[in-house]
């Protein structure tokens, strides 16, 4: 119980709601989203985190689309990253399950996790570069693994793996190096990355795009795991100092298109240097209309050498 003369507490400011949603151009409908349906308690809406080596500072983050939101999907998309520690590498892996498949929100976990592990294995063998077709048919093992278990044992069919567990992958690794960090990915699917020129916010796409000026026609035909292509899609580059290294579903990539227009702008904005974990979640969350998709975007910076360590 206060006495006279004890020292009052100080009123808070008004809450200036800082949270409130980010609107791009036209806003899509606001409501409050529904739960999804009761088994899938453990894919919850929105995910995000954050950590930094000495040389690299890395965030991801995933938001369930207005679409699944309404309709009481559970988000489809995944991200997860690593580090190995004995070389400070990072290891990434980004999925997007698709949507015709029962549980693709799993195929795309187990597609990332398997990813990494195997991409963990080869730093470890020291392989040099990454051998990602190894790492593309131990992700699609996997997910064969986890159909046979769902059928009680019976060897499934791909066709019965990609019915329950079809997913896309954007999966690689940044490896410190003097001069640049070398980057080495490979992607199935259509999932897509990016070098974010920091200092005058161009996104140069690392695969070829579905809206980009060499496309003559777009398709949404996505030939994803379980079936891994031969060759498997590689991409080897150097991450310069004012670059940024995005890997992002489509969810990102469709209303992000060439980078030229007002999610570009709003990215650049944000990504000059790192946010905020929950920071990245919030704006990855923005609101647009006709743009209700799932929502990943996992990005990797150099570390600017006098940053507190």
């Amino acid at each position: 119980m206060s006495q006279p003369g004890d020292p009052q507490p100080t009123p808070l400011p008004p809450d200036p709601d800082p949270w409130r949603r980010i609107t791009v151009g036209v806003p899509g409908i606001e409501f409050e989203a529904s739960p999804p349906g009761q088994y899938d308690f453990d894919r919850p809406d929105t995910e995000c985190d954050g950590w930094s080596t000495p040389e690299l500072t890395v965030r991801y983050a995933s938001v369930r689309g207005a679409m699944h939101r309404y309709y009481r999907k559970p988000r489809q998309d995944t991200a997860r990253a690593a580090l190995h520690e004995a070389t400070g590498t990072v290891a990434f892996a980004v999925a997007d399950g698709l949507s015709s498949a029962v549980n693709s929100e799993l195929g795309a976990l187990e597609a990332c996790r398997a990813a990494l592990e195997h991409t963990l294995h080869l730093l470890a063998a020291g392989t040099e570069p990454v051998d990602f077709a190894a790492v593309a048919r131990h992700a699609a093992e996997r997910l064969r693994q986890l159909a046979k278990w769902r059928l009680s044992g019976r060897d499934p069919q791909p066709a019965e793996v990609a019915s329950r567990y079809a997913t896309t992958l954007v999966t690689g690794v940044v490896r410190p190096c003097p001069g640049g960090a070398a980057i080495e990915l490979c992607r199935i699917g259509d999932s897509a990355a990016w070098l974010l020129d920091r200092s005058d916010g161009r996104f140069l796409p690392l695969f070829g795009t579905k809206t980009g000026s060499d496309t003559v026609l777009v398709s949404n035909e996505v030939t994803p795991l379980p079936t891994v292509p031969d060759p498997v899609e590689q991409v080897r580059v150097r991450l310069a100092p004012h670059q940024a290294l995005l890997a992002g579903t489509d969810g990102f990539a469709d209303p992000l298109g060439d980078g030229h227009g007002q999610v570009g702008a709003l990215f650049t904005r944000h990504l000059r240097r790192p946010p905020d974990p929950l920071w990245l979640a919030h704006v990855l969350d923005f609101s647009r209309e006709t743009f209700d998709d799932d929502r990943t975007l996992l990005v990797v910076w150099p570390r600017d050498p006098a940053a507190p360590r």
